[in-house]
Formats: C-alpha cells, sequence, structure tokens
C-alpha cells in the first residue's frame, strides 16, 4: 500500500510541474493509468504531457489513439530490459518518423493566438540602453555583425514562432525620449555599420507613432555611413511614399508562402501585400531586401519558395534589392514553452528538433541544406547581383548550401555593407 501512496504522490508531484491540467479529460485519464503501468520518471512523463499537447495543437489524433495504435501494440518485440524501457522505445522511433517527415497545411487552419496580441500601448521614459548588439551575434556561427536599435518593445503581430513573446509583456513600449537617445548614440564616422530596427518589434506596424521614424530617419541623415534597415511583414509604407527617404535607410520584408502566413504568421500582411508595398517603396527609389526567415519545411515548401524567388525576380530590378537573406525556424526552450501553454493551433512544433551551436532548437542541418541550397538556386540569376547570405548557420551549412564562406564574422560584416553601399553611393570621405 505504501509504495502506491509513494506513486500517487510522485504523480501527483508530475502533474502541477507539467502542462498536464491543460489537457483534455480524456487524456489526462489515459496518462494517469498508463502512469500506474509503467512508473514514468519525472523527465518521460514530461514528454509525454508536452507530446499530448503537442498533438491537440497540430490537430493530430490524441495521443491516447496515437499510442494505442502506434505504441503499444509493437511492445512485446520492442528492445529493452522492462517494460518502461520497451514503451519509449517505440514511443520515441514512432514520435521521430512523425516530426521527421514534412508537415501539411491541408485542411488545417491555424488558430489565432488571442493571449499574443497587446492591448496597452505606452509611451515611456526608460534608462534601457536602445543601442546594442544582434541578440543572436556569435563566433560560433558566421554573422553579419548587425546592431541593433530597440525603438519599441513588444509586436502587434502573432507569429507562431517569435522570440519576443517570451521576452515582454502584452503592453506595447515606445520609447518616449528616442531622438535624445539616439543622439548619444556614438558612431564612427569612418566605419561602415549596418544598423536594424525589427528585433524588439516590427519596425513599420506602427507606422511614425511618437515621431518614431522622423526620429530614425533623422538619425540615418546624421550618420550616412549607418545602413539603416527597417525590417517588417507590414504593407504599412505610407510614410516612406510620402516623405523624403535617405539614401542608407533600406526596407525589408520577411517573406514566406501565403499558407505558411495563414497558419503561423497571424495579424500580418499577406505576401501578396508585402510585395505591393516592396515594389511602391523600390518605385520611388529606395533601398529593399527579402529575408526568407524562417523557412519552414512542410510538404510543399519545395514549390512554394522558390515561386516566390520568381515573383521578386520577375517584379524588382536587382539594383534595387541590396540583399536577401535566409534562415531556418530557430527557438530558444521559453518559446516552446509558451507555444505549449498558450495552446493555439499551430503546426509550428511539428518537426525534428535539434540543438544548434547556441543551445536553441532547430531544424536539423541535412534539412537546413536541402531548403537553403534549393532556395539559392532559385535566384541563380541573380548571384552576381544581389549579396545573398544565411542567417546565424554554421560554416558548413554555408559551404554546403551557397559553395562558399566567408572567413570570420568581420569579413561578412565588410562584404555586406560594400555591396550595398556600392548600390548606395559611398558616404563622403571624412576630411580633417
Amino acid at each position: 500500500m505504501a509504495k502506491n501512496i509513494n506513486w500517487q504522490q510522485k504523480l501527483n508531484s508530475y502533474k502541477e510541474q507539467t502542462l498536464f491540467k491543460l489537457l483534455a479529460e480524456d487524456e489526462k485519464r489515459f496518462l494517469e493509468e498508463l502512469f500506474f503501468t509503467f512508473h514514468f520518471s519525472y523527465q518521460e512523463f514530461l514528454q509525454l504531457t508536452n507530446t499530448a499537447r503537442d498533438f491537440e495543437m497540430w490537430g493530430h489524433a490524441s495521443l491516447s489513439q496515437w499510442i494505442k495504435n502506434e505504441v503499444l501494440p509493437s511492445l512485446e518485440q520492442a528492445p529493452g530490459r522492462t517494460p518502461r524501457e520497451k514503451f519509449f522505445t517505440v514511443f520515441n522511433a514512432r514520435l521521430h518518423e512523425l516530426k521527421s517527415k514534412p508537415k501539411s497545411y491541408n485542411g488545417f487552419k491555424g488558430a489565432v493566438p488571442k493571449a499574443i496580441h497587446p492591448t496597452k500601448l505606452v509611451d515611456q521614459v526608460s534608462q534601457k540602453n536602445i543601442f546594442g548588439w544582434c541578440p543572436v551575434a556569435s563566433e560560433k556561427t558566421v554573422c553579419c555583425n548587425l546592431r541593433t536599435i530597440d525603438a519599441v518593445e513588444t509586436c502587434s503581430y502573432g507569429c507562431s514562432y517569435c522570440t519576443i513573446q517570451t521576452f515582454y509583456s502584452n503592453r506595447v513600449v515606445f520609447e518616449a525620449d528616442l531622438k535624445s537617445k539616439l543622439d548619444k548614440i556614438e558612431i564612427d564616422p569612418a566605419r561602415l555599420l549596418h544598423i536594424g530596427t525589427g528585433q524588439s518589434s516590427d519596425s513599420l506596424v506602427w507606422g511614425n507613432r511618437n515621431s518614431m521614424l522622423d526620429d530614425l530617419f533623422d538619425f540615418a541623415r546624421k550618420h550616412p555611413n549607418v545602413l539603416l534597415e527597417l525590417k517588417t511583414k507590414s504593407a504599412n509604407v505610407s510614410y516612406f511614399l510620402e516623405n523624403d527617404v535617405p539614401p542608407n535607410v533600406v526596407c525589408t520584408w520577411s517573406l514566406n508562402p501565403q499558407i505558411i502566413i495563414d497558419n503561423e504568421e497571424h495579424f500580418t500582411a499577406s505576401l501578396t501585400n508585402r510585395l505591393k508595398a516592396a515594389k511602391k517603396v523600390a518605385d520611388r527609389g529606395v533601398k529593399v531586401g527579402f529575408h526568407f526567415h524562417p523557412m519552414i519545411y512542410y510538404d510543399q515548401w519545395a514549390d512554394a519558395y522558390p515561386a516566390i524567388a520568381r515573383q521578386i525576380m520577375d517584379s524588382f530590378d536587382p539594383d534595387s534589392v541590396l540583399f536577401i537573406s535566409m534562415g531556418s525556424v530557430t527557438m530558444i526552450r521559453p518559446v516552446i514553452k509558451q507555444i505549449r501553454k498558450k495552446g493555439f493551433k499551430t503546426r509550428i512544433l511539428q518537426m525534428e528538433l535539434v540543438p544548434d551551436p547556441h543551445g536553441k532548437w532547430t531544424y536539423p542541418d541535412e534539412i537546413k541544406i536541402e531548403m537553403f541550397k534549393t532556395m539559392y538556386r532559385a535566384f541563380a540569376d541573380w548571384h552576381q547581383k544581389v549579396f545573398f547570405y544565411l542567417c546565424m548557420e554554421k560554416a558548413d551549412i554555408w559551404l554546403k548550401s551557397f559553395g562558399f564562406v566567408f572567413q570570420n564574422n568581420e569579413e561578412f560584416e565588410e562584404a555586406l555593407l560594400k555591396s550595398s553601399f556600392e548600390k548606395i553611393g559611398f558616404p563622403e570621405p571624412i576630411t580633417a
């Protein structure tokens, strides 16, 4: 009897430390029965509850039904010294088979993640330093040494994979003294620099609220040696069409196939509207760029992404495009935890997750290489006309995807800036 009480106590403890309470009642009962049959460890029970939550979000058959059909019938022949070992040998093998296949969005409808949508806009004077390095800059991967300006905290969009949702609350905080802080940023006038503004929020979704774009454009005019990038998933480009834009400002768009936008990038502009907005900006003489980041591995990716490449090459003059980047889904553990906790309909976690050099979770190398190589080939006619790069990837992936790699981050940064300013026009040399 004491032993049974002990296992009951363990189960009660596990329930409190996992997402067990968020599961459907039938799934709870099934996992309880399974627990008393196999006496799972905490990590094993955590894996089961996380998988049950994933299946709910993916619109997959319930975990209980899947285990009954795919796992339990194979236990007798499975390797392992104990029933528990046999169970997880089969369970992990079947789950790997499921996650390693490209997911499908046919017949699926990602739900709008209501909990992500911010509800309050605040102007705030803060002591925060708004100027810094890209949060993923590292010597472990080939990085462009991007600097960042955080003019706003929190984004109004609801992209399922986004890191912003774990760092900030549902308040959108605007720097009330942005101009003063921009004026205090020390920039070496003799050095070219790439600064982005889309790390803590979308750069254009808020328009010129609080004179934010006025201040950023003044900053760009003051520092002609700075390539100032405004990155967006919006079509909100009226400010660019109605105002003089400094030549060293580049407006860039994150792009994905429409089915990914529909299911994983909630509240954002459609692919068509993003490209139309980019064309309007480019036709005004403003330089643009495109980021295929994150590229999503799903059953139609090999046709859908090259189709976007063809749209871009058919619509844009390569002289108007400064760069095109590619990157994969990469998530930190808190993001994965938040996705499961919120439980909205998404298939973003229906993927094989492996650690990258920074300890984040991403696709296996072979999937990345296949996707990047395919997309790079789709842009073959532009290889000598536009600067292409990978974001946050190892040198080996560069070599196998692009056929070349920069020797270090400084060489990468120099090449990107040289290519960009050759199209923009280099600033006047500094004279004594």
